[in-house]
């Protein structure tokens, strides 16, 4: 079965609808995977989330930004490390639709499947031992590392999972290592 991964759209709705285009054309991908950070950066917030939540083969993590997000939205405390993209976030709040609160809020940080055999782990990017449950102001996502074999594998050294698929840092990545590929 193939999939489709994409991750970090940033409210880009035109580059979101031509990965969505390409996608739609093919006949061979039976799911979509959306990595996180919907929103934040590009103005098209709203935009992006009516054609992520309007279809049913679209599969979503939350991000960084996304949760930053929410954490203004419902009066939360706000990430320390994000304190240079707060004026932003507010802006994206201020302009969101605010009916999209409740279903970024129903979204996980993290799925696992196992496809055809394959165990599979899709994240924003690694979350810190013991911190999948901790609000987004404890900051749970870990710092990012340069991306080299090493540095992934040490970096998911606890994760049993034999593909995972991540986003939050922007270059390209994939390598495969002794135990996966990242």
């Amino acid at each position: 079965m193939r999939i489709a991964i994409f991750t970090d759209i940033h409210g880009n709705a035109s580059a979101l609808n031509a990965v969505l285009s390409d996608i739609d054309s093919r006949r061979d991908i039976k799911r979509i995977y959306c990595l996180g950070d919907m929103i934040g950066i590009g103005a098209d917030s709203n935009e992006v989330l009516q054609m992520l939540f309007s279809r049913n083969d679209i599969s979503m993590i939350t991000g960084n930004h996304d949760e930053a997000v929410l954490s203004l939205a419902k009066g939360q405390k706000y990430p320390k490390s994000h304190s240079h993209t707060k004026e932003h976030h507010q802006w994206i709040l201020d302009r969101l639709d605010k009916s999209f609160i409740p279903k970024l809020e129903k979204i996980h940080r993290t799925i696992k499947e196992n496809i055809e055999g394959h165990s599979i782990l899709f994240t924003h990017y690694k979350i810190k031992n013991n911190y999948i449950n901790e609000h987004t102001s404890k900051d749970p996502f870990s710092s990012i590392v340069t991306p080299s074999i090493e540095n992934l594998e040490k970096l998911f050294e606890d994760n049993k999972e034999e593909l995972i698929c991540f986003g939050h840092h922007h270059p390209l990545h994939y390598f495969r290592g002794k135990k996966r590929y990242t």
